[in-house]
């Protein structure tokens, strides 16, 4: 780290605390060819990312948004917020194990559909309808009745 006054590069921590939020560590420093004092900050970087959009526009991942359209979903049906939170803490930590910096729009609704065909076939319909853009009744059937069968199956 520079020092601010004499601009020379050797200094020493003299004193590091944690905020309260343990986001930030405070170090104070001491120049060791000036002897002056001074305090650093250092933050852990966050990794931004990306959703792809179909048209090939890129959007900051944001989980709230997710979550509501989730929770749109899962409107009046018997499912806990604490299954969603799960879902959402499993979907950002594959995220940062493959260390996606973007991630197709597409991948992340078949996440999110693959997860409410576990939890409420209700619920999975209503989003299906909404991100495969059924354009008529039929659509919306054939889509009901391919997830009969696949209950019966199993």
């Amino acid at each position: 780290m520079r020092c601010p006054f004499c601009g020379k590069l050797d200094n020493k921590v003299v004193d590091s605390r944690v905020s309260k939020d343990a986001s930030v560590i405070r170090r104070r420093r001491q120049c060791l060819d000036c002897d002056q004092r001074f305090t650093t900050y250092e933050r852990v970087e966050e990794m931004e990312t990306y959703v792809v959009k179909k048209d090939g526009s890129r959007e900051v991942f944001d989980r709230a948004k997710l979550k509501t359209g989730v929770l749109k979903a899962l409107h009046k049906r018997p499912v806990s917020i604490e299954k969603v939170d799960a879902f959402l803490d499993n979907l950002e930590t594959s995220f940062q194990e493959r260390n996606l910096r973007e991630i197709p729009v597409r991948e992340l609704g078949e996440a999110v559909m693959n997860l409410l065909k576990e939890l409420d076939d209700v619920a999975y319909v209503r989003f299906a309808s909404v991100y495969r853009e059924f354009r008529d009744v039929d659509e919306l059937m054939r889509e009901v009745k391919k997830l009969v069968a696949q209950r019966e199956e199993n």
